[in-house]
């Protein structure tokens, strides 16, 4: 029957019983599930990781800055790694870091859910933010 059709004797499942087989174009059907391919590649989004760094002595008006940028992150469907990086004597007073931490969390609540809990490693805490 394809060959009188002009068609390719297709396969579909061979695991099947009785396997499945179709009558098509089999150039067609390729060119098709390629196009079909390409199209998902296109529409899917990278989540990136954008980082923003912190110091514990931060003043109110670039605290507001970093706030703008990460909610413009997550605008754009990116997550937001915070970096608090301390220096010299502000080892000493690591409660003020954990402070400035938990000021970002209550004004990311709405925007972005805790994707890490804030992590010690060296001189620095990290925390990782992900949009709702």
């Amino acid at each position: 029957m394809a060959q009188e059709a002009g068609l390719d004797l297709v396969e579909i499942a061979p695991n099947s019983v009785p396997p499945v087989c179709k009558i098509l174009d089999f150039g067609k059907y390729k060119y098709q599930a390629q196009k079909k391919a390409a199209e998902a590649r296109k529409k899917q989004k990278v989540v990136e990781i954008k980082e923003i760094k912190l110091r514990p002595m931060i003043d109110d008006h670039d605290y507001d800055v970093k706030m703008r940028s990460i909610q413009r992150f997550f605008e754009e469907g990116d997550k937001v790694k915070v970096t608090l990086r301390f220096r010299g004597r502000e080892m000493a007073h690591q409660e003020l870091g954990y402070k400035l931490l938990d000021r970002v969390k209550g004004d990311t609540a709405k925007i972005a859910k805790i994707e890490q809990e804030p992590r010690f490693e060296g001189r620095q805490v990290v925390m990782v933010l992900a949009p709702r």
